[in-house]
């Protein structure tokens, strides 16, 4: 099983943002189909991370995640963390602010809101929270 880990959507006003975020950030490394986070170090568990998710943190709670894609330096000393740039909605769960990243376990993960949610893809991200929040999704 993967690792995961948790991270800020530092400077993103609502998951929609972040997503368009994520989306044009794609554009932008010249259509190589990723997104690209700056970081200073390298996850000490980064080769157990290739293939689990960023979750994504708003609000001081957990709103959806992006498949990891894996890690490389950037030539100025740092590393990319590489992702899928996609924004998957997952069931929201509260989670404290951090600075960086934490790991987080396989045990922990929400689950995936279209994964059973018959029309979670077409309601907004913000609603899907709210509703989960309540218990009705």
């Amino acid at each position: 099983m993967p690792l995961h880990m948790t991270k800020i959507a530092f400077r993103s006003e609502s998951p929609e943002t972040l997503r368009a975020w994520l989306e044009a950030h794609s554009r932008e490394n010249g259509g190589m189909g990723e997104a690209r986070l700056t970081t200073r170090y390298l996850p000490k568990r980064h080769a157990e991370m290739v293939g689990g998710s960023l979750f994504w943190i708003h609000s001081k709670k957990i709103v959806g995640r992006s498949p990891l894609l894996g890690f490389q330096e950037n030539g100025e000393g740092r590393q990319w963390i590489r992702l899928e740039p996609t924004l998957i909605a997952v069931q929201t769960i509260p989670r404290r602010a951090h600075q960086g990243w934490r790991y987080f376990e396989e045990k922990d993960i929400p689950p995936d809101l279209g994964s059973g949610s018959k029309g979670a893809d077409a309601m907004p991200p913000e609603m899907l929270g709210d509703l989960s929040d309540l218990g009705l999704v």
